[in-house]
């Protein structure tokens, strides 16, 4: 049968003074290096001794010894208690300057588009900071999973998040390649892509996603068809490089491929706007130093970026 386990309230207490008495062999020297007075750790012993259910001490007008229950426990307590001011000091450490492991769960496609110019100047800016990053395309529980923040579209954050914006708002839009559409004339609206092969993305819930466009103010999902389901935004990228079908990706990301003559861009009027790329984490916990920093590094960036 499974057993629980727990520390009583107060089994930690008179731990230290003990320690301290036994060290120094002294009620008095160990009074002035704890900063309390003598009886406060005589008190603080018996209570000890009351709860373990044995002396620990052997105390006579002109000194003070160790039982065999003292001798025993110090053998034991004593590297322990070393132990618990070392987590200590690490826990307070972490908490008092950017240092230690910072966990980021990120889209694959943001690596090579924002995280891989930032890695490089945050970690020359904060070399003690170790980062970790765990692409999924999965919309993982941060604080479940032991993140410190994640990158995420700006339609996909909860609203118990604080983001920081890691990009401007950017559209969604169509391109395929010029091999395609030496194949295929080009869509002039978007009742054409009926007659068009359309990659297509597949949510992480499992849904595959429709394309979404804009007129006006009013927004409009079309179910599309075609040769291919990808999970992720590089792979529906590259399928539309090579030709296989048209494809709705961000803006960012296609940019350059549209610069070379790779891609052609088409339905340019009703391409929707998303409100781009965020740092996110949970709100409720307490910033660490080493997020605080990537933090405060992710808008500077931004800004030297602005100017």
């Amino acid at each position: 049968m499974k057993q629980n386990f727990t520390v009583r309230q107060g089994a930690l207490d008179g731990v230290e003074a003990f320690l301290s008495v036994a060290r120094h062999r002294n009620f008095r020297k160990a009074a002035a290096e704890l900063g309390v007075t003598p009886s406060a750790i005589s008190q603080a012993v018996r209570l000890l001794e009351a709860r373990i259910g044995a002396a620990l001490f052997i105390r006579t007008t002109r000194s003070v010894g160790l039982t065999e229950a003292g001798e025993r426990f110090l053998s034991r307590a004593k590297p322990a208690f070393e132990e618990l001011v070392a987590a200590r000091e690490v826990a307070r450490d972490l908490g008092q300057r950017p240092t230690g492991l910072l966990r980021l769960s990120v889209p694959r496609a943001i690596v090579p588009l924002l995280l891989e110019p930032l890695l490089a100047s945050f970690h020359e800016a904060y070399p003690e900071v170790e980062v970790e990053i765990s692409v999924s395309k999965e919309v993982v529980d941060l604080a479940a999973e032991g993140f410190d923040a994640g990158i995420r579209m700006g339609q996909l954050i909860d609203a118990d998040m604080v983001a920081v914006p890691l990009t401007p708002p950017f559209r969604l839009v169509v391109v395929g390649s010029p091999a395609y559409f030496a194949r295929h004339p080009p869509p002039r609206e978007t009742g054409d892509l009926r007659q068009h092969a359309c990659l297509r993305w597949r949510r992480s819930s499992g849904a595959i996603a429709p394309w979404s466009f804009q007129s006006m103010d009013q927004t409009t999902e079309i179910v599309v068809a075609g040769p291919l389901i990808a999970s992720d935004f590089p792979t529906m990228l590259g399928a539309a490089i090579e030709g296989i079908g048209l494809a709705q990706l961000p803006e960012p990301m296609v940019a350059d491929a549209i610069t070379t003559g790779r891609l052609i861009q088409v339905l340019d009027p009703v391409a929707p706007t998303l409100p781009g790329v965020f740092l996110c984490y949970p709100g409720r916990h307490q910033v660490m130093p080493k997020l605080r920093a990537f933090i405060d590094h992710v808008k500077d960036q931004r800004t030297r970026e602005a100017k």
